[in-house]
């Protein structure tokens, strides 16, 4: 089960999903993803790379989900005395209301329903690109793509914080899933994200393909790949 990348879709990839079920389930994502720690994978990223930026910096949260790690951002930012413009993309249009909701405390945080393969969004640039538990949801052909694609639009770096494929992760989020949620998106989602995930040797070769040699990739808790380029 854990040897190959499942491509089978999640409930999530649903562009089209509405309503409480969504509601719900950015709501539980965000505690999980608070509780067992994963956000400051890209945090650290941040502090790496925006160290000793005396400008406003742009920052892009692609797949931003509900805006939970935006407000990570915004807090960190005010704590570290640096100004960010924040944005974050989402092609739900029913996540980003979600989204412009649990922000609307944060005046450097905005929100756009955008495709990231248009036109339109290949034209922005940003300081630095953002993609937690997002990477995952796209096969090794399309991330080499995107990955050449971020390397264009980001002038400081791109922080990918996404997960990795382990038995050990694998049956702790479904136990966790099954105890503790209300949500059955969380319950069918959560497991087969890490299904869909990454071993290292695979990260480097989508890296590789993409024709970046310079990056940095590290494991950290909780079962997660930080790469940073």
């Amino acid at each position: 089960m854990f040897k190959n990348r499942s491509y089978q879709e999640e409930i999530m990839d649903d562009l089209t999903l509405s309503g409480n079920v969504v509601d719900q389930t950015l709501k539980e994502l965000e505690i999980i993803n608070k509780r067992l720690g994963g956000n400051q994978v890209t945090i650290d990223g941040l502090r790496r790379i925006a160290k000793g930026q005396n400008r406003t910096i742009r920052i892009a949260d692609l797949g931003c989900g509900g805006g939970d790690i935006l407000k990570l951002v915004a807090n960190w930012a005010q704590k570290s005395s640096v100004e960010c413009e924040l944005i974050g993309y989402d092609a739900n249009p029913n996540i980003i209301e979600y989204a412009r909701k649990n922000c609307s405390g944060y005046s450097n945080i905005s929100f756009e329903t955008k495709d990231i393969f248009s036109v339109e969004f290949k034209d922005e640039q940003f300081d630095i690109i953002l993609c937690t538990l997002f990477t995952h949801h796209f096969d090794e052909a399309t991330l080499e793509v995107m990955f050449r694609q971020f390397r264009q639009q980001a002038k400081l770096g791109v922080i990918i914080n996404d997960l990795h494929r382990h038995w050990l992760a694998y049956y702790s989020i479904k136990l966790l899933t099954q105890l503790f949620s209300k949500s059955e998106m969380v319950k069918y989602d959560g497991p087969l994200s890490v299904r869909r995930a990454f071993k290292k040797a695979e990260l480097k070769m989508i890296v590789k393909n993409a024709g970046i040699n310079n990056y940095t990739l590290r494991w950290m808790w909780a079962f997660r790949w930080q790469l940073i380029y």
